[in-house]
């Protein structure tokens, strides 16, 4: 069976769904791989590295007889209409908001998987792509506010006097706030963090950080999230953080659930009482955002403070972001191949759980509501 790794042509996106390392995982259970010229080149992997890998390099009708097509962001419409009746597609797909993509992938009778859909159970770590990338971005978000900031982030000693350390906030300590946390205390900043969930006060501290605890009932939910709060808690939880935020040299938020909007957080009134120089990167922005006002690529001040939107982090760090996702992908279409060929079975829950259209139908009851089908 033939697998297609397809260029990525949205805005902002540089990373690739198969990186050269992985494709002897692909060829060796029997699958052909086929990489659309340039696909890893913003990434740093050129066509020759997947030659060597043992891949061909296609750069004309690549879509054409493909079984399967990895890809990062899901396909624009036109090009899941020229895919074959029966193939599948493997990508991010947050399919009510992409429902002209949903929209094609059924009618061309596309079986088409989403990896934000894969569930958070311990057979399915190593295909989480949700956690992989949040790991890039609660890196990277610490590095583009280090960058800003304009002061240290560790305490330095000096014959010229002591520069202190910086103070800094992560909201939410899922992966991207523990890996943030983990990064600031590299750096030499002062932590301190804050979860709904009772479990994350433990991790928090264990990475050095100190745990804000604002006395208010835990929000523990199912699969690793937190439970989504009436707006009277949250407006309190506001309140009681506003303190904390401006407080600190640089706020970092990444509280976000698959599938709804990210909870509001931090107001613009804590944001404005902060230090002249402080920075906010708001990890949250693209779906909705945790700090008021914050949108997405884009950066502006409030008050005398910076407010970053992040608009997708993990790509400004392709080329580990690329092998873990391709790691990701690799593991999730090889639970699905036996002896060379591909075939999705729906009594495993992993794939029955991500698949988002199969045989011309769609399988997602919201996804299906907000298309106008109903049941």
């Amino acid at each position: 069976m033939k697998v297609v790794v397809v260029n990525e042509i949205r805005e902002h996106e540089r990373r690739v769904a198969l990186v050269p390392e992985l494709v002897g995982r692909l060829t060796g259970a029997g699958l052909e791989v086929v990489v659309e010229s340039g696909a890893g080149r913003a990434a740093r992997f050129p066509d020759s590295a997947y030659e060597d890998a043992g891949a061909r390099i296609a750069s004309t009708d690549v879509l054409d007889g493909a079984d399967v097509v990895l890809s990062v962001q899901p396909l624009e419409p036109s090009r899941m209409a020229q895919l074959s009746n029966g193939a599948m597609t493997v990508s991010f797909l947050p399919a009510t908001q992409e429902l002209d993509v949903v929209r094609a992938a059924r009618d061309a009778s596309v079986t088409s998987f989403s990896v934000e859909l894969v569930p958070r159970i311990s057979r399915a770590q190593s295909m989480d792509a949700l956690t992989s990338q949040a790991l890039v971005a609660g890196y990277r978000a610490v590095l583009i506010a280090a960058e800003r900031l304009p002061r240290f982030f560790p305490l330095s000693m000096t014959a010229a006097g002591t520069v202190p350390p910086a103070e800094v906030l992560v909201l939410g300590a899922g992966v991207a706030g523990l890996q943030a946390i983990a990064t600031a205390r590299r750096l030499g900043a002062r932590v301190a963090a804050y979860d709904v969930r009772a479990a994350a006060a433990e991790e928090i501290r264990s990475l050095g950080a100190q745990f804000v605890d604002l006395e208010l009932p835990s929000l523990e939910g199912s699969g690793g999230y937190a439970r989504e709060m009436t707006e009277e808690r949250a407006q309190l939880q506001r309140d009681l953080l506003a303190p904390h935020v401006s407080a600190s040299d640089v706020v970092i938020t990444t509280a976000a659930v698959p599938g709804r909007a990210a909870p509001l957080l931090v107001e613009r009134a804590a944001v404005e009482a902060m230090r002249p120089g402080s920075v906010v990167v708001d990890l949250a922005a693209e779906s909705g955002g945790n700090v008021e006002g914050s949108q997405p690529g884009l950066e502006h001040e409030v008050g005398e403070a910076l407010l970053i939107g992040g608009r997708n982090v993990p790509s400004q760090l392709p080329v580990h972001a690329s092998r873990l996702y391709a790691a990701n992908l690799v593991n999730l279409l090889l639970l699905m191949t036996s002896d060379g060929k591909v075939t999705p079975d729906f009594d495993d829950e992993i794939v029955d759980a991500a698949c988002v259209t199969h045989d011309g139908t769609v399988r997602l009851e919201t996804v299906r509501e907000a298309l106008g089908e109903g049941s």
